[in-house]
């Protein structure tokens, strides 16, 4: 009895492990919303101050400011001219440079490749 108790056992634990997907993604959901614009970067000026949600802004993480998507909005940011994405969160307003549709953190600016440059021409998807 004992001997298939463990087996039932190990059967159940191996079809739980098989069923669950084996790596975690940024985002699983759909888009509900795309555009497209400049995106520019911000970071050491800023760095340790209040965000317009109230939370501490770190350059080193994964959001972004933008005029009016809601706070903790998930938004994917592409650079039109390497493909390259990131996902980061709505936490800040801004930007208020003329014609720059989001401010990236210092981080997805990097991740993006558009450190250097200062700004780039990017796709936005709105993440459900």
């Amino acid at each position: 009895m004992i001997k298939m108790t463990t087996m039932l056992r190990t059967a159940l634990t191996a079809g739980c492990l098989l069923a669950t997907t084996p790596f975690a993604t940024a985002h699983d959901g759909g888009v509900t919303k795309v555009f497209e614009g400049t995106a520019s970067w911000y970071g050491p000026g800023f760095h340790g101050r209040q965000t317009a949600n109230g939370e501490t802004y770190d350059m080193n993480d994964l959001t972004a400011a933008h005029p009016n998507l809601p706070f903790g909005t998930r938004v994917r940011v592409t650079n039109e001219a390497t493909d390259e994405s990131v996902v980061v969160r709505i936490n800040d307003r801004g930007p208020y440079a003329k014609n720059r549709v989001i401010d990236l953190s210092k981080e997805a600016a990097a991740d993006i490749g558009i450190l250097d440059t200062g700004v780039g021409r990017v796709t936005i998807e709105v993440l459900a």
